[in-house]
């Protein structure tokens, strides 16, 4: 496990943040040891709550050609067959994977292949599980085209806590399957496109992990 780089600037200015709290707490209560130590305990959840934000896990990827995996840790919330307009323009299966705030917030790579598009979009800030977040929020739109020439499109969409989308792709760079690409602050979606002869090996209500479990199996 290790510290994300995203959350470094953070986690410092939180600790300058924290430490004058409580400097000041002990100037202006020094008789008081509940104060002090209710200041202190809080001080230390806090920190300890965004240092669990920017965790990422460190872990061998299994990867395979015919599976897609899991792009971030989360909750399926949707599963569906859907038109995608942007760039496939056409009909695909759309797995959706809700992020929470509590979840590991790092992006991964579903598949093996090389990024034949990408485009940031910016926008509002509804629910991530709103159904029009997918279209309307600030969003990032990423396709991987894998050695057999199938794409695969997945999005990522900042949610009503999210303010923050970091893709660090561009269109020709080859990415291995389970490799970062990405990273949220605070809360919300990835949305995964797949071909519609593609088997969802998961359901609504099922937790993943990104870069280990499969979502689905390829043709």
């Amino acid at each position: 496990m290790t510290i994300h780089r995203e959350g470094r600037t953070i986690l410092f200015i939180a600790l300058i943040v924290l430490f004058g709290i409580n400097w000041a707490v002990m100037r202006y209560y020094p008789s008081s040891a509940a104060v002090q130590n209710t200041s202190i305990v809080l001080s230390v959840v806090v920190y300890l709550l965004i240092l669990q934000f920017f965790r990422n896990p460190i872990f061998e990827v299994s990867k395979g050609d015919k599976q897609v995996l899991a792009p971030a840790d989360g909750k399926i919330v949707v599963i569906e067959e859907t038109d995608e307009p942007e760039y496939l323009k056409s009909k695909r299966k759309q797995v959706s994977i809700f992020m929470s705030p509590l979840n590991v917030h790092v992006n991964r790579m579903p598949v093996t292949g090389i990024i034949s598009y990408y485009r940031y979009h910016s926008g509002k800030y509804l629910a991530a599980w709103h159904p029009k977040s997918s279209t309307e929020n600030e969003r990032t739109t990423v396709v991987a085209k894998m050695n057999g020439g199938t794409e695969v499109l997945f999005r990522q969409i900042a949610g009503a806590v999210a303010r923050r989308i970091k893709c660090y792709v561009k269109e020709g760079q080859p990415l291995e399957q389970g490799q970062e690409f990405g990273f949220i602050k605070f809360g919300s979606r990835v949305d995964v496109f797949l071909p519609l002869d593609a088997k969802v090996t998961v359901q609504v209500g099922d937790i993943t992990k990104g870069g280990r479990t499969v979502i689905a199996e390829l043709s």
